[in-house]
This record gives structure tokens, sequence and C-alpha cells, in this order.
């Protein structure tokens, strides 16, 4: 992994990452869609591999959201076996012994089958006490879904309307405990972010790349990563040192 340019005291401490383009990149190939999600998860063990390496203590990958069971049954039932057979089965135990922690937000009781909760509960389970770097899956999963479940939760709890802050609805999302990502990158040429951590990325830095992602590998995170220590992030104020902290 080539490093020339990279700043290893000002690597983010929160990436995140939008994998688009499974299936452009299988139409491409002339293979079907179903195939270009087998790619991706080669591409996600590579790039969490090198995440692992720079460092990184969080990074959240989007792996299915709450608008991708529109998409056609067999494709929908394709993805659910890639992330339950591949991520959860056969990846799980190479991240474990690399000391990842694997967790999962988005709605679990919600469409999601019986089987593919255990595995994740599994997965979970068995890598909790890992402290090498937490990896995310944000598993059907949708920005707007969160934000409502929050105030629901804030509701139910009894919160009096004057005593609700930004705070308050903090605490009551998926993963309070999760720092808000310092970048958040999407592949495939894309220009959005597609209702991904809508409250969280209030002050991430985005970057967009062309990489198709069954094609993006940790060489395409370490760039990323110098796109964002050369910005400048000023949280609305005057100044600011480029290296993602406030002054």
């Amino acid at each position: 992994m080539e490093l020339d340019g990279l700043d290893p005291n000002r690597i983010p401490r929160h990436v995140a990452c939008v994998m688009d383009g499974n299936g452009r990149w299988a139409t491409k190939q002339g293979l079907p869609r179903t195939e270009g999600h087998r790619a991706g998860e080669e591409a996600l063990f590579d790039t969490t591999c090198g995440a692992l390496e720079l460092g990184i203590p969080f990074f959240t990958v989007y792996a299915f959201s709450t608008e991708n069971w529109r998409r056609p049954h067999e494709e929908v039932r394709f993805l659910l076996s890639v992330i339950a057979d591949q991520l959860l089965t056969r990846r799980r135990d190479e991240l474990h012994q690399m000391g990842v922690c694997i967790r999962f937000i988005g709605r679990r009781d919600w469409r999601v089958p019986r089987w593919v909760v255990k595995r994740m509960d599994e997965a979970s389970a068995l890598t909790a006490h890992n402290r090498a770097m937490t990896l995310t899956v944000a598993f059907n999963y949708g920005g707007r879904a969160e934000i409502v479940d929050a105030v629901k939760a804030v509701v139910a709890s009894g919160v009096s309307p004057a005593k609700i802050d930004e705070r308050t609805i903090h605490r009551y999302l998926y993963a309070p405990d999760l720092p808000d990502p310092d970048l958040v990158i999407r592949t495939s040429g894309e220009f959005r972010v597609s209702n991904f951590l809508l409250w969280e990325l209030a002050y991430s830095e985005l970057v967009f790349t062309d990489v198709l992602w069954p094609d993006f590998r940790r060489e395409h995170l370490v760039e990323a990563i110098r796109e964002f220590q050369a910005r400048n992030r000023r949280y609305g104020t005057t100044g600011g040192r480029g290296d993602g902290i406030p002054n």
C-alpha cells in the first residue's frame, strides 16, 4: 500500500463508505447483477484490511438500505445471502482473528429474515471484545428511519419537549457511542449520500470517486484520505488546521 504524501498523524478517526456500483460493474463485465454483489464482498474485505493497517479505529459501510427492498426479489435474496454467508460466516472468523469488532445499525425488526438476524447476532457476539477496529455494517438502514426511530424513542421515554435538544436526539440514535464520521466516501461516480447517516455526517468531509465498488481497494482508501488531509475543516469558524480537528 503506497503511503507517500499521507500524514500518519492525521488519519481520520472514523471513515464511512457508500459501496455503490456493483450492478454497473457486473453489466460492464457482461455478467448478471448478482455477480457484482459477489465481487463487492472482496472489495469490502480488502478495504477493511486497509483501514485496519492505517490505524482507523472506526469503519462504517452501507451494506443494505431500507430502499433496497424495492429491488427485484431474486437480487434482494442474493444480497442477503452474500451478506450472511460471506461477510457474517466466511469473513467473520478472519476479521475476528484480526481483532475487528463487528457491529450493525439499522432496523432489525422490519422485514429482515430471522436467519440473517441470527448470523448478525453471532458475528457481534464473537467479536464483541475486539479492540483493533470497529466495523459497523449499516444493514436495513436509512438515515431518515434512524431519526424517526430516535424521535419515537425520545417521546416514549417521556422527555419534556422543552428539554429536547441535539444531545437528546443523539442519545437515541442506533449507535450513540459511535463518533461522527470524519470522512464519507461514495464510489461509482454518484454525487449524493442516499439517506446514509444523515444526522451523523453534518460536518463530515465527502469524497466521491468514479471507481465502481467491486474495483475499490485499500489504495483507493488511501487516495481518499489524502484528499481529506488536504482540506481545511472549519466547523463554521474562520480557521482550522486542515487535520480534521476543530480549533
